[in-house]
C-alpha cells in the first residue's frame, strides 16, 4: 500500500470560506474601529435627512454597510437564476456585476459631494502631474485608489473584453476623466486635477491585478447564454 507523501490540499471551496471569514472579520474590525463617528450620522440617516447623513462621508459609509445585506441577497438571487439555466460560473458572474456597483457607487457619491462653496467659487484645474501628491496625504492618495478599485477588480471578471492591464488602465483613467470633468462643470468647489485621474487609475489596475486569476477568457462560454443540452446517446 502506498501513502502520499504530502496531505492532500484543501479545496478550493474550504478555501472560499476561510477567504471569505477572514474578509467579515476585516470588516468587522474597521467597522469596531470607525463606530463612533459612523453612529453620529446615524439618527439623520434613520430619519432619511439630507443634511447630516447624505452630505456627510460618514453617512454614506453607514448606507454602505447597511447595503451589504440586500447586496448580498442580489447576489444570491441572480446566481440562482443563471444557475437554473445553466449558466457557467454563476456565482463568479453575479458577484462580478453586483460588486463592481456595490464598491463603486459610494466612493462617486462622495467625489461628487458638493463642498461648502459649491456653485459660487470659481472651478479650479491643477493639470501640473504629480504635484497635488504631497498634499493629498496618506488618507487622501488611500481613498483615490480606492475609487474604482471595484471596478478594475470585477470588470475583467465579468467581461472578456476588459481583461487585459491596458484596457483595466484606460477605463480607470477614462472614468475618473468623467469624474474630474463633472466636478468642474458642475463647480462642486473641488480641484480637478490630473494627479486624481493618475491615482484612480493605478488603484483600478491594482485591484484587477489582484483578481487576475479569475478574469475571464475568451475562450469561455458567455455568462449570459446557457450551455448547450448534451447530445442524446444512440
Amino acid at each position: 500500500m502506498t501513502h502520499n507523501a504530502f496531505p492532500p490540499s484543501p479545496s478550493r471551496r474550504t478555501r472560499s470560506v476561510v477567504l471569505l471569514v477572514l474578509a467579515s472579520l476585516g470588516l468587522a474590525g474597521a467597522v469596531f474601529v470607525v463606530r463612533r463617528p459612523l453612529m453620529m450620522s446615524a439618527p439623520a440617516c434613520m430619519a432619511g435627512r439630507w443634511h447630516g447623513c447624505f452630505d456627510t462621508f460618514n453617512g454614506v459609509v453607514l448606507l454602505t454597510l447597511a447595503a451589504l445585506p440586500p447586496a448580498a441577497l442580489v447576489v444570491w438571487a441572480l446566481a440562482r437564476r443563471r444557475r437554473a439555466a445553466g449558466v457557467r460560473s454563476a456565482w463568479r458572474v453575479s458577484s462580478a456585476e453586483v460588486g463592481m456597483v456595490y464598491g463603486t457607487v459610494p466612493f462617486l457619491w462622495m467625489t461628487l459631494m458638493p463642498g461648502g462653496g459649491a456653485g459660487t467659487v470659481p472651478a479650479r484645474v491643477s493639470l501640473v502631474p504629480l504635484r497635488d501628491l504631497a498634499t493629498m496625504g496618506p488618507v487622501g492618495i488611500g481613498g483615490n485608489l480606492l475609487v474604482f478599485a471595484a471596478l478594475g477588480l470585477f470588470a475583467p471578471v465579468r467581461f472578456a473584453a476588459l481583461a487585459s492591464v491596458p484596457r483595466i488602465l484606460a477605463l480607470g483613467a477614462g472614468c475618473s476623466i468623467l469624474v474630474e470633468t463633472a466636478q468642474y462643470v458642475l463647480r462642486l468647489d473641488r480641484v480637478t486635477s490630473v494627479d486624481d485621474v493618475l491615482v484612480n487609475a493605478t488603484g483600478a489596475v491594482l485591484a484587477g491585478l489582484a483578481s487576475r486569476r479569475w478574469w475571464r477568457t475568451t475562450t469561455e462560454a458567455p455568462a449570459d447564454r446557457p450551455r448547450p443540452a448534451p447530445a442524446p446517446v444512440p
